[in-house]
């Protein structure tokens, strides 16, 4: 583990309505983080709040140089349906993990035990009834005790 690495974990579509507040509850979690010495920041590549975050992260980079940022693939295909901005976007990250090379299919308890495993930190974005696969995160930091901070949508 890296005790000065963030993880975000969703599996939560966010709705149009709710992007403005998700990007700005993740701009004061990446800004005290950064504040406390956080450097390091990881993310499942996903539609929605990974790619929010990894757009705040980039942005930090003039005033933080020093920050680095992981987009975490579940599983080579998943690039397969990537459009041009997500093509871009993962171009922005520092490094690339792919969890499981020749899988067909995403295995998102894989993504969460590595993100809460590598991060001292774990943000995870949910609605007022999170998913199976976000209680479950939660649940599994939790377990690691990791310092869990929720953006509930």
């Amino acid at each position: 583990m890296q005790a000065k690495t963030i993880g975000l974990i969703s599996y939560q579509e966010i709705p149009a309505d709710k992007q403005d507040y998700v990007r700005r509850e993740l701009e004061r979690e990446i800004g005290a983080a950064l504040e406390e010495g956080y450097k390091t920041f990881l993310t499942e590549f996903v539609q929605g709040a990974g790619m929010i975050f990894t757009r705040c992260v980039k942005e930090q980079g003039g005033k933080y140089p020093d920050i680095y940022l992981e987009g975490i693939l579940s599983y080579t295909k998943q690039c397969e349906r990537f459009n041009r901005e997500e093509w871009e976007l993962l171009a922005k990250c520092n490094g690339i993990k792919v969890l499981c090379d020749d899988c067909k299919q995403n295995y998102p308890l894989s993504v969460t035990r590595y993100l809460a495993g590598q991060s001292g930190r774990v943000i995870v974005i949910h609605d007022a009834q999170p998913d199976h696969d976000t209680a479950y995160a939660m649940d599994y930091a939790r377990s690691m005790e990791r310092d869990l901070r929720i953006i509930q949508i």
